[in-house]
């Protein structure tokens, strides 16, 4: 799969969080903020310029938006990460780094992901509380399922916690490829990767559910990840602004999840909700 890196400069910080978030309801699943400037990644194929045209419009009425961008080929793509791509310690507990950082002592979770063209490197804010929010939560013996798996850390970290078995689902080849490379790479051998989408899901059944995607495709899917939830099995989403909190706890509340608890983080939020069966 081809992407686009686009760069942005924006001079209102106000107005940059209010476009990432409509970026990221465009398809954009990936941004790296600097202190002047961000980037933002999506797929060429799913790309509408006139889409961003219109939405830069919109925004640029009363600060200065410029942006370029460039093709990021699949065999570059590790090569971008590696120039800049320190490790990254959650919680004190949980460190994640490449195969070319040095392991660190005294750690509870060592995760070794070689990124290559998929997210999930918990440099994000959505990967960080996702990770923070897996710690908290009681994984043993459990079957769990990582929908949107990209690099598969979230899975390899459910194994680690003591999951019983864990699949991993991602529709995109590059990430399905990774995502076996790092289970392999960390022992994770209870994870299944598999190649595909919530068709998979046909079923199958879990104790816990996680998914890190975008707000578009949670809500279109939280009745598929209901579905298939144990009563009393929870669900933990994020990939998403804290103004969609609303919108997806409804979605979620019409497929009989309750919510329980949400945190943030820059304005990404992660949101936990629970399967109870009503007599």
């Amino acid at each position: 799969m081809e992407y686009l890196e686009f760069t942005f400069k924006i001079n209102a910080t106000e107005v940059r969080e209010i476009l990432i978030a409509e970026l990221n309801k465009q398809g954009f699943d990936g941004f790296v903020e600097e202190s002047d400037f961000f980037m933002a990644y999506i797929p060429s194929e799913i790309y509408h310029e006139e889409n961003l045209v219109r939405l830069i419009k919109l925004h640029s009425q009363n600060t200065s938006i410029t942006y370029d961008h460039k093709i990021i080929k699949e065999k570059n793509w590790n090569e971008e990460w590696e120039k800049n791509y320190p490790s990254v310690l959650i919680a004190g507990k949980c460190l994640i780094r490449a195969p070319f950082h040095k392991p660190v002592d005294n750690i509870l979770y060592d995760i070794i992901i070689e990124p290559k063209m998929s997210f999930g490197t918990a440099h994000h804010e959505t990967t960080s509380l996702m990770i923070e929010t897996i710690m908290e939560t009681d994984m043993k013996g459990l079957n769990v399922l990582d929908m949107g798996c990209g690099t598969g850390v979230l899975a390899i970290l459910a194994s680690k916690l003591g999951a019983k078995q864990v699949t991993a689902i991602d529709n995109d080849e590059w990430s399905f490829i990774n995502a076996k490379e790092n289970t392999e790479r960390n022992a994770a051998n209870n994870v299944n990767v598999l190649l595909g989408d919530a068709e998979l899901l046909n079923e199958k059944t879990f104790d816990v559910i996680l998914a890190n995607i975008n707000r578009n495709v949670l809500t279109k899917y939280i009745p598929n990840y209901a579905s298939c939830l144990n009563t009393n099995g929870i669900l933990i989403v994020s990939g998403f602004y804290e103004d969609d909190i609303k919108i997806i706890s409804e979605h979620a509340d019409l497929s009989g999840l309750f919510y329980s608890r949400h945190e943030l983080k820059n304005n990404w939020a992660v949101i936990v909700f629970k399967k109870i069966e009503i007599a």
